[in-house]
């Protein structure tokens, strides 16, 4: 497996973080998923970017992905074009890099620019969808995350490598984060819709830190059962979902109102 790309290690700062052990290899699941076998919950925290706060100028976001317990799993790392950041905000073209405690890269979620791309009406095609591509490890596709069309109400496809749909995700018709409603939930759902699964909840971080920042925390909740795969690529939906309704662009607390 090749390793993190330089730029993209651990965080030295602050205080030490207890990660959680590594679990013995599992026949046929890909290196590092292993973690994921034995969890169905993970919380996501991007961290908030002292420059960003102070001068609104855009950084490539960063996240610690941790156990129900607060163990750390995974660190997640943002690496995207610096002028996109600026011009094309919570748009752009991305790739998350998700790394075990020893700077392995794990995970890697991509997403393509698509200036067309962002009206639910108009997700009946691809080149109008977003989407995610899922790789684990790097360079093997084992899932997509994909935008439906829908009236009001986020949908996606939840598909493995065969683009193969076998979960749905269906968010609110209101995606308010505040005081009054402190979550907002996205129901993951068995691929006829009858049955929920899952879910990925956005987690109100408080005024201050919701005002002024673009740091947001999301709570994942998954069958321990579920394919390691599906996992990932349902850590691959929050940064989509993350990016599309929650990402501020330039310290302006748009939500995203062009989605």
């Amino acid at each position: 497996m090749d390793k993190q790309p330089q730029g993209y290690g651990i965080p030295m700062q602050g205080q030490p973080q207890a990660w959680m052990a590594r679990p013995p290899g599992i026949p046929g699941v890909p290196p590092g998923l292993e973690y994921l076998a034995q969890i169905d919950q993970l919380l996501v925290k991007q961290q908030v970017e002292l420059l960003e706060v102070l001068t609104g100028w855009e950084s490539a976001n960063k996240y610690k992905i941790q156990n129900s317990v607060g163990q750390q799993v995974y660190f997640a790392a943002e690496e995207s074009d610096m002028c996109a950041r600026q011009f094309c905000g919570p748009r752009r073209s991305f790739t998350i890099h998700i790394t075990d405690n020893a700077g392995v890269e794990i995970i890697r979620v991509h997403r393509e620019f698509k200036c067309c791309a962002g009206c639910s009406w108009c997700a009946c095609s691809r080149g109008c969808a977003h989407e995610v591509t899922v790789e684990s490890p790097p360079g093997t596709l084992v899932g997509y995350v994909l935008q439906k069309q829908s009236c009001i109400e986020p949908h996606y496809a939840i598909m493995n490598a065969q683009e193969e749909e076998l979960l749905t995700i269906k968010g609110p018709m209101c995606i308010i984060s505040g005081p009054c409603c402190p979550d907002v939930e996205f129901n993951m759902l068995s691929k006829d819709g009858t049955t929920e699964v899952g879910r990925i909840s956005k987690q109100w971080s408080g005024a201050l830190r919701e005002y002024f920042t673009d740091a947001d925390n999301f709570g994942i909740s998954f069958p321990m059962d579920l394919d390691v795969k599906m996992k990932a690529t349902m850590l691959g939906a929050v940064f989509l979902i993350d990016f599309m309704y929650f990402e501020q662009s330039g310290n302006q607390n748009q939500n995203n109102q062009l989605f």
